[in-house]
Formats: C-alpha cells, sequence, structure tokens
C-alpha cells in the first residue's frame, strides 16, 4: 500500500503548489480591495491557451511562454479593472460580484468563438524522474519548483519594494494610505493584476500536464475557492498551504476509493471548514 500512497501523496504535493499560486492570485485581489474575483477561472484558462499558443504556433518552449502570459496576465488585469471594477469598487459586493461575472462571460463567450471546446493539451514531454522505487513527472516537479520561485518573488516584492510596501498600505487602511500621498486607485490597479498574473501562470503550468478546454478553468476557480476558505480568505500564505492540503488529498483519496470521489469529499470538506472554522485555519487577512 505505501508503494501507491507515497507515490500519489507526492504527486498531489507538488499539484498543490501550482493550486496555491492559483489561489493566491483570488486572495490577493481579495485581501486588498475586498473584490471576489469571478472571471479568475477564465483567466486561468487563457493561461492554459496562452502557453500552448506559444508552443504551438511560436514554437516556444513552454516555460518560456510562461514570462509571456505573466506579462499578458499583468495586463489584462489592470485592463480589467480599470473597465468593469473601478467605477463599482465601493459599491456593494454584489456589484464587484456581477462585474468580475460580465467579464468571465466575455472571455468565455469569445474563447468558445475562437477556439470551440474542443480538448487541447500541450505535447511536451519532460520525462520522469526516478529514485529508487519512487517515479516522479519532471513536468510536476518543474511546476511545483516555477510555483515555488514565483511565491518567494511575490512574497520579496511585498515585504522589500516600495510598491510592495505600498500594496500593503492600501490592504490595511486605504484611506491612511491615501493621505500619506499613495496612488490608492493605481495600486489597486497593479494589486488586481498581479493576482489574474497569478491565475495566468497558475493556468499555464497546469497546461504542461493536463488537457484543457475555455471551459476549464470553473473547476479550478472552485478549487481556488475552496483553499482559499480553507487557508483564510485575504491570507497569502493561506493560499499555499491550503493548495498543499488540497493538492495532498487529490492524491491520496484515489488510492482508497473511485476518483469520481475527490470533488464530493473536497466539498465535504469545504462545508465542515465554513462551520467549524469560517476564517480557515490562518485565519483572514495577516
Amino acid at each position: 500500500m505505501l508503494d501507491i500512497l507515497i507515490p500519489s501523496l507526492i504527486d498531489g504535493l507538488l499539484l498543490g503548489f501550482v493550486y496555491g499560486i492559483a489561489a493566491m492570485g483570488l486572495t490577493l485581489i481579495f485581501g486588498v480591495m475586498d473584490v471576489i474575483n469571478l472571471a479568475h477561472g477564465p483567466i486561468i484558462a487563457l493561461g492554459m491557451f496562452g502557453v500552448y499558443l506559444a508552443f504551438n504556433q511560436l514554437g516556444w518552449n513552454p516555460y518560456l511562454a510562461l514570462l509571456l502570459v505573466a506579462v499578458g496576465g499583468l495586463l489584462l488585469g489592470i485592463l480589467i479593472f480599470w473597465v468593469a471594477v473601478y467605477r463599482v469598487l465601493d459599491a456593494p459586493h454584489l456589484s464587484t460580484l456581477l462585474a468580475t461575472f460580465s467579464i468571465s462571460m466575455i472571455i468565455i463567450g469569445i474563447g468558445t468563438a475562437l477556439f470551440s471546446t474542443s480538448p487541447r493539451n500541450v505535447d511536451f514531454f519532460l520525462g520522469n524522474l526516478i529514485l529508487e522505487r519512487l517515479t516522479l513527472s519532471w513536468a510536476r516537479v518543474a511546476a511545483a519548483s516555477a510555483s515555488v520561485l514565483v511565491t518567494g518573488l511575490l512574497y520579496l516584492f511585498l515585504q522589500r519594494t516600495r510598491t510592495g510596501k505600498a500594496i500593503r498600505a492600501v490592504a490595511n487602511n486605504r484611506a491612511a494610505a491615501e493621505l500619506m500621498g499613495i496612488p490608492a486607485s493605481r495600486v489597486l490597479a497593479l494589486s488586481f493584476g498581479l493576482g489574474t498574473m497569478l491565475a495566468a501562470i497558475a493556468g499555464g503550468l497546469i497546461a504542461t500536464f493536463f488537457p484543457f478546454t475555455i471551459l476549464s478553468g470553473t473547476s479550478y476557480e472552485l478549487k481556488s475557492f475552496l483553499i482559499v476558505v480553507l487557508g483564510g480568505l485575504g491570507n497569502p500564505l493561506g493560499a499555499l498551504i491550503g493548495g498543499l492540503i488540497l493538492g495532498a488529498l487529490e492524491g491520496i483519496i484515489p488510492a482508497f476509493m473511485e476518483t469520481t470521489w475527490v470533488p464530493v469529499l473536497e466539498f465535504v470538506l469545504f462545508v465542515l471548514i465554513l462551520l467549524v472554522r469560517p476564517t480557515g485555519l490562518l485565519g483572514g487577512k495577516p
């Protein structure tokens, strides 16, 4: 049993790092501006297609294409903020939900028209890493490593740079930050851009080992919501830990029962966390 369980657990944890940065994009936006981004899933799907098109049309290495996807995600997020979110930022939460939901429908509609809903995949095989009795996919190891790198860079940006400190100041008290001369609107736009960038990067990484369609982002959006509730809404570290927990569950559960039970048990966990500890394992905003 251990020969099956340990490789499955490690595989799940590697995938959990990618889930973590996807959820980190969602929780960063909420933590800074109290906006729940319902366009999160379609942006993950755009990241998948960004890597796919760069690989198939331009011949780029998928991991090099992630740089293009990251820049595209950042710019798209800033555009979405100014076009759809900024005007309703101080309105009731329903207004921001409807605004981001509208963006979600637009992306899915255009994406379906351009790419249909046929499954695609990035046909790029890195081989396997063999350690005695343990066999791991290099694609998952590379995705987990890239996720750790992105997380580290984000942490350094938020903690050590002037702009990162401005983002944290606006998240703590927007009115006080404005009184200190911080351009809150531009900081919020950058924060939304960073959140969408993380979602796009996660999508690009997922595309390197799973097939996908323009609708695939929806399932990962649901996983992201589960993770941020598990770790604490508005808590980036909690998102990473929640991603690892979810990845571990997805690795372990199929070793004991049918794969179709995985989403059922995940959302049972979701409900239990809401009932027992609604602020998540690590609490809300740090």
